[in-house]
Formats: structure tokens, C-alpha cells, sequence
């Protein structure tokens, strides 16, 4: 099927089984991910406890890239795929086991998931940069949102249902269990991909510093950044609202099914047809749209408004991301010594994201904590949500010279 898309008869097995990996991991996450913040909600009803559990996240994410990405230098990086999904596969038993006492280990299971998506994401994003090549990469990023896409059609309105259809917990129960099979799946399903082992020194501070001389790189560091700034509040913020509005997990289901099932569609058409010469425009067309979306929800939260918000960023982040991604890589690639030290290049990239997340968690606490929690929020998500249009405007002076 990929070798028919691509119109190319030489693709890749490990493309194929990356995307694979990635297929299962997006849908695990699309059936579990935000309906944790949710069980999280119902515990405790209080803001500053998903905002606690959620800075755990980011926090262990990048620490966890650097220590990630040293051990890919010494080992081979399916291995440092595989702990990552196992230390997802431990997160969701950990919440199967505690049940009603989650809310007491807030910081233990966000830790342990950060821990989980820093050594999955660094090991997922070398393997894609070594797996893809240029020409390739669009396609690569579109199909994989694809993917992403469809687990989140299946994955929500599936699990909305299920949780509504069983009393107490045992709907929350069941999905989790779902997510920590596919995790396993996604194990299994690694060992078939070739190894691929590195040496070398770890040379992350180096490559920091190649800020300094390489403009393109300092472009796509601040640009992450900024991408992290909004979508660390984002993340979580937006289903409790959604939850809020209707005190439905079914109805939370159905918004991540009108957003997957519109983002699907926006992924295929934006891995067709955003080619080199666009991803600028495209870019700024995504940033604008997915800041004019606030104001959709941010002075009526109805759930109405909700639905329409979801249909609004399917389309904007597709058109943003896709050659945002691709746009990434190439620069990774035409940098210093890129072949030697893509580990630290990846590491790097990962380090700014998350410390654009941790900031905006930050951001939030200190509006909730020191103001009134329904004057604030409104302001400060006008605020974060400036993230991805600033990305693009920085991201027009990335210059990059590619052979087609």
C-alpha cells in the first residue's frame, strides 16, 4: 500500500513498521490520554491538580530526552523505544492499580509518563530522521497524521461510550487495560525493525551552542519554543472544558471524534499537497487559523462552541505541522555534522519543546493560584495561544535549498 502511494517500489520495511508503531501508540493514547486528565478531575475537581500532574509531565519529558539520548549513542535506539513504551505500559497499570487513590500519587504518574514519552519520542523521532529522506518526509508526516488522525476517530467516542455504559470506575478500568495491550503490541512489533546501534560522543551542549553559528538551527529551537508555549496548557485545559460544559465522557468522546475525523481528512490533503515551495505560507496560514480559534470558546464555552473549536483546529494544525515537521528535519539535516549527531539534534529540539510546555504550565498556575481562576484563564489562553503564529512568523526566515 505505502510502496503504491508513494508511487515508488524501493520504500522501506521500517518505514512501514514505524508508521506502524506510531498507528498503535496514537491510538492507545487517543482511547486513554484524555480521559486521564479527566478520572484525574473527578478525583479532585480542582485545577491546580491536573496543572501539578501535567508539570510532572513536562518536566520528566526533557530530562528524560537528555539522559535518552546519550543512552542512543551507546545502545541501539529500538532499545530506547522499547523502554519507553514500557514505561507507558507501567503509567497505566499504576492508574488500573490505584483506582480511587490516583489523586495521591499526582506527581509519581506524571512523572512516570513523562518519563515514558521523553525515551519514546527521542528513540520515534531518530528513527524517523534516519528512516526518511527528503522526499519522503511530507509524505511520512501527512500519513503518520493520518494514523494519529484515526486512532483519535476510533479512540474517544470509543471510550466515551464504554465509560458511560459501565457503572463506577470499570469503564475507566477497561480502557486503560485496551492502552496498555496495544502498548505491548507496539513492543512486539518493534523487534521486527532493523537494529540499529550508534557510538560516538554525546555531544548535546555542543550542538546548544550551535545556535550560535547556525541561524536556520536557532530558527527551529525558538520555534519550538513557542509551539511548546501553547500546547502545554492546551493539552489538558481544553476536554476538562469540554467536560465541564456537559459532565459527559460521551460527550467528550464525540468532540475528539469531529476533530480526528476532520483532522484526518486535513492530513491526507496536507501530505499531498503542501510541497517545498509552500510550507512558508502554509505555515502562516496554520498559525493564523489556529489563533483565530480561540476566539470561538474564549467568551462562550458552550458546548456548541466546543464542536466548532474541534472542527476549526483539525484543520489548522495539519496545514501548521506537516511541513513545520518536515521543515525541521531538512534543517537537521543540512547542519553541522547532522549524520553524527542527529541524536543530539533531535534531543535538542525536544529540550526547547518541552521547555516552552513547562512555562506555560507555570503560566497557568500562577493565574490560578494568585487570580480569580474564571477571569484569568480566559486572558491566558489569549496569551499562549499567540504560540504557533509566532512560530510561523520565525519560521519565514528559516532558508533551506532543497534538490527539487
Amino acid at each position: 500500500m505505502l510502496k503504491k502511494l508513494l508511487g515508488n517500489d524501493d520504500v522501506p520495511k521500517d518505514l512501514g513498521l514505524l508508521l506502524l508503531i506510531g498507528g498503535l501508540y496514537s491510538l492507545s493514547i487517543a482511547l486513554s490520554n484524555t480521559f486521564v486528565n479527566i478520572y484525574l478531575w473527578k478525583q479532585s475537581g480542582q485545577f491546580i491538580d491536573l496543572a501539578l500532574y501535567n508539570l510532572a509531565i513536562v518536566v520528566l519529558q526533557p530530562l528524560t530526552f537528555i539522559l535518552a539520548g546519550r543512552w542512543a549513542k551507546k545502545v541501539d535506539r529500538v532499545i530506547v523505544l522499547r523502554i519507553g513504551v514500557a514505561f507507558l505500559t507501567i503509567f497505566f497499570l499504576m492508574v488500573l492499580l490505584l483506582g480511587e487513590r490516583a489523586q495521591d500519587y499526582l506527581i509519581t504518574l506524571g512523572s512516570l509518563i513523562g518519563i515514558g514519552y521523553g525515551f519514546y519520542w527521542l528513540a520515534f523521532n531518530v528513527l524517523t530522521f534516519e528512516i526518511t529522506e527528503p522526499e519522503t518526509r511530507d509524505f511520512f508526516n501527512g500519513f503518520l497524521g493520518t494514523l494519529t488522525s484515526a486512532g483519535g476517530v476510533v479512540g474517544p467516542i470509543s471510550a466515551g461510550f464504554l465509560i458511560t455504559r459501565f457503572e463506577s470506575d470499570i469503564g475507566y478500568s477497561l480502557i486503560f487495560g485496551i492502552s496498555l495491550a496495544l502498548f505491548a503490541l507496539a513492543v512486539i512489533v518493534s523487534f521486527f525493525i532493523k537494529r540499529r546501534p550508534a557510538d560516538g560522543v554525546y555531544c548535546f551542549v555542543r550542538v546548544i551552542r550551535e545556535r550560535k553559528r547556525n541561524r536556520n538551527w536557532k530558527y527551529i529551537t525558538n520555534a519550538h519554543f513557542l509551539q511548546g508555549f501553547r500546547d502545554g496548557t492546551f493539552i489538558f485545559v481544553i476536554s476538562v472544558f469540554v467536560f465541564i460544559s456537559t459532565g459527559s465522557e460521551l460527550a467528550l468522546g464525540t468532540f475528539g471524534l469531529v476533530n480526528a475525523g476532520i483532522s484526518f481528512i486535513a492530513y491526507m490533503l496536507a501530505g499531498k499537497f503542501i510541497k517545498n515551495s509552500r510550507r512558508k505560507k502554509a505555515m502562516l496560514l496554520g498559525g493564523f487559523l489556529l489563533y483565530l480559534s480561540i476566539f470561538i470558546i474564549i467568551f462562550d464555552m458552550s458546548y456548541a462552541r466546543l464542536l466548532i473549536y474541534a472542527a476549526a483546529i483539525a484543520i489548522a494544525y495539519p496545514i501548521m505541522l506537516v511541513p513545520y515537521f518536515s521543515m525541521t528535519y531538512d534543517v537537521i539535516g543540512k547542519s553541522w555534522k547532522a549524520a553524527e549527531m542527529r541524536i543530539e539534534y533531535i534531543v535538542v529540539k525536544e529540550v526547547f519543546l518541552n521547555m516552552g510546555r513547562v512555562v506555560s504550565v507555570l503560566s497557568f498556575i500562577v493565574a490560578i493560584v494568585f487570580f480569580n481562576e474564571q477571569q484569568s484563564i480566559p486572558i491566558l489562553l489569549l496569551i499562549l495561544g499567540t504560540g504557533h503564529g509566532l512560530a510561523a512568523l520565525l519560521l519565514q526566515k528559516v532558508h533551506v535549498t532543497y534538490s527539487s
